[in-house]
């Protein structure tokens, strides 16, 4: 792999040897932070019995319920907006649909934790809404529900993670949906029947998949339970760490989180699986007998407002909320700090998204090159990383930190680890390297491989086979892996928290700090530029629909 700094007379044997350290070390700096956090169980002892106990008595449960009933409304209501919005632009044709085809994946521009702060700033008890209905009907109190709650946070939830369900369901169902819906139409079955006993079995297996997916970022979120005060395992494992400074205590929730979110990652391949299964026995969906069900009147009208509602209330609301601070009081914002944290942003994101795509082109390259054993268990390692969740990470890379600052004192470990850059951009890599392994793989995937063949027949290979072959046929796929992994560092809050070196917040630090403290109305600047940046991904993905359907 990263041999281009060996002399070109070095041995073939002794190449090998140093690919096979570089990979062997790749894979152990990709699963430290898993290992690190399973090897907290090797220190168990009286004192850490005491406090599993502790925990299991008093926190543990509320975690545990918290978690669950907020993983089932989630799960509730993105597969019910996802499928019910992936059904009426793919089955039916009705006025704006080609908008809302796009329009639907805005929301994934939106961080779950920003929709959190401009929903709060709009429905809180002082906030404009409840003020102006309080003064227009002579009201007194609390006018509607609290924001800040498991409710409130599923709603959030829901209308920002739908698009994963979205997009699994649309793809699914316009694989061959429409002309077998055509053929059970020919058959005689009503469209109510067509929908339950044809459109909704053939998506079954994508919105699961997509279900598991929102799950996931739902477990892994820290932003959106912290600000609303919800008592989930991840907020539990940041409280255990800094709160009451006990790592043996954050390590087990952190392992309780792991398991969890390794039993989604199985169903969601499952769900994969069965998902490939069954597109490939289908036939095209573009022919001219199976065309989307024209809808007119009350129906089209309702088609309409299933697809309106996710973007007004994922998208369009959350951005006027936060524009409204904006244009009240512009001298409120922190224009003369935005740049530098901007700048703190783009600098990590930068540098991390680089990393990821040069290793992510060498990974992909060795197993397109017959890499063995250890490059395809390196590449599932790396794979792995983006399910597992960011408070994980921090505690499984400070663990080991920790236990090399006890045994060697003044060590400057936790320096380059906790002072430097070095840490950060390693949680990211951990967290972002299996989106640039993606991206860049499925570039590889299009090109066939006797161009390798005529490369190496005229004398070509090795790195030289990537440089002057491969690179000019994956610039784009390259291109694609670095502006996700730069948008996702971005939106990244867990591990840039706790990690950063002094003096570097980020946009999305800066947010939740200034939501923290109330300043609502500056946040919406940093808030702001994070949605703007989500939106550059977003709008390619639009177009790589388009292109397709």
């Amino acid at each position: 792999m990263l041999t281009i700094l060996i002399c070109i007379d070095t041995p073939p044997s002794f190449m090998r040897r140093l690919h096979d350290l570089l990979l062997l070390l790749l894979g152990l700096l990709l699963v430290l932070p898993v290992a690190g956090v399973l090897a907290a169980w090797l220190q168990w002892d009286g004192p850490s019995a005491s406090i599993l106990r502790e925990m299991a008595a008093t926190v543990l449960p509320d975690y545990a319920v918290t978690s669950l009933v907020l993983c089932l409304a989630v799960a509730a209501g993105v597969a019910l907006v996802g499928m019910g919005t992936a059904a009426a632009v793919t089955l039916f044709d009705f006025p704006g649909r080609r908008a809302f085809e796009w329009a639907l994946l805005l929301p994934l521009a939106m961080p779950a934790y920003v929709v959190a702060y401009a929903y709060t700033d709009f429905l809180q008890f002082s906030g404009p809404l409840q003020s102006g209905l309080r003064t227009a009907f002579g009201l007194e109190g609390r006018v509607i529900p609290e924001v800040r709650s498991v409710p409130g946070a599923a709603l959030v939830f829901v209308f920002s993670l739908y698009p994963y369900v979205y997009l699994l369901a649309r793809a699914a169902l316009g694989e061959r949906a429409t002309h077998l819906m055509e053929a059970a139409r020919l058959l005689g079955a009503p469209l109510a029947r067509r929908i339950a006993s044809v459109a909704l079995p053939l998506a079954r297996p994508a919105v699961a998949a997509g279900v598991a997916l929102a799950l996931m970022e739902t477990l892994a979120d820290f932003g959106v339970s912290s600000y609303f005060g919800i008592q989930t395992f991840t907020t539990g494992i940041y409280k255990a760490w800094l709160a009451m400074d006990n790592r043996i205590a954050a390590a087990q929730l952190a392992t309780t989180l792991l398991a969890v979110v390794a039993l989604l990652l199985a169903l969601e391949h499952r769900a994969q699986q069965r998902l490939r299964f069954a597109a490939a026995r289908g036939g095209r969906a573009g022919s001219a007998e199976a065309q989307p069900v024209r809808l007119r009147g009350r129906r089209a009208a309702a088609a309409w407002t299933v697809c309106a509602l996710p973007v007004l209330l994922g998208f369009l609301l959350p951005v006027g909320f936060m524009l409204r601070p904006l244009a009240a009081d512009w001298s409120v914002l922190p224009w003369d700090r935005f740049l530098q944290w901007a700048f703190n942003s783009i600098r990590l994101g930068v540098l991390s998204a680089a990393l990821a795509v040069v290793l992510a082109l060498l990974l992909s390259f060795s197993l397109r090159s017959g890499g063995g054993t250890l490059t395809r268990g390196v590449v599932r390692l790396a794979g792995l990383g983006y399910a597992v969740p960011g408070a994980v990470i921090v505690v499984g890379l400070l663990l080991p930190v920790g236990w090399l600052q006890q045994a060697a004192p003044g060590s400057p470990t936790v320096f380059w680890v906790t002072g430097t850059v070095l840490g950060v951009v390693w949680a990211y890599l951990v967290r972002f390297m299996s989106v640039a392994l993606q991206s860049v793989q499925s570039g590889y995937a299009r090109i066939p491989g006797n161009l390798d063949d005529s490369a190496r027949m005229l004398g070509t290979a090795g790195l030289g086979l990537l440089a002057r072959v491969h690179w000019p046929l994956l610039r784009r796929s390259a291109a694609a892996a670095a502006l996700l992994v730069f948008v996702d560092v971005m939106k990244e809050l867990p591990a840039t928290m706790v990690l950063r070196p002094f003096n570097t917040d980020t946009l999305a630090v800066v947010a939740y700090q200034l939501a923290r403290d109330e300043r609502l109305g500056e946040a919406a600047l940093p808030s702001l530029a994070l949605v703007l940046a989500g939106l550059i991904p977003v709008m390619l993905l639009s177009r790589t629909l388009r292109r397709r359907s």
